[in-house]
């Protein structure tokens, strides 16, 4: 099978994924409570996996113990390759938001123009991962709260859910191979 035969035969399947994809925001987007108090909250949740968070709670690990200055620096290796890989990404996807493609309007600002994958979902799932392999009695939690990120960022408006599952996927991946460097 050649590459052109393979590409063609994915199309369908990439139209497919991305109808369900869409179909998915819109019942848990466009159909939740738009009150200002859910708004305020999903942001609050959405902001934990923004730049500045996830450096900070890297960076604030080392005021709580000396010896953990090697998991911050870890932790921030892990969350800058998974970064520059969710870039490379964006930037030959090219997928347009749901801003953009529905007609809708996020509840936050929406940051650029690429949807996929996620870059906030990517960078709290990549911190959480290194944190919960440092302390597995906190995974549940460090996890949980990764996910929420995930799921703040599709009922925002900002992300299709694909997005964000693919941008977790790259953050576990990355923590895979940053915990076991």
């Amino acid at each position: 099978m050649d590459g052109r035969t393979f590409v063609s035969m994915s199309l369908p399947l990439l139209t497919r994924l991305d109808a369900r994809d869409r179909a998915l925001f819109t019942r848990l987007a466009i159909n939740m409570h738009r009150t200002p108090r859910t708004r305020d909250a999903w942001a609050a949740v959405s902001h934990c996996g923004g730049a500045r968070a996830t450096i900070a709670i890297c960076l604030a690990s080392v005021a709580f113990d000396s010896v953990s200055w090697m998991l911050a620096w870890r932790a921030l290796l892990v969350l800058a390759v998974s970064h520059v890989i969710v870039q490379c990404v964006k930037r030959f996807a090219v997928r347009e938001r749901p801003t953009a493609r529905l007609s809708f309007d996020a509840m936050i600002v929406v940051p650029d123009r690429f949807s996929f994958p996620s870059g906030h979902s990517c960078a709290a799932m990549s911190v959480a991962a290194v944190y919960a392999w440092a302390f597995p009695s906190w995974a549940p939690i460090l996890l949980g709260l990764a996910l929420a990120v995930g799921v703040s960022r599709v009922v925002l408006g900002v992300h299709y859910p694909g997005d964000v599952v693919v941008g977790q996927v790259i953050a576990l991946v990355t923590a895979a191979v940053g915990v076991r460097w």
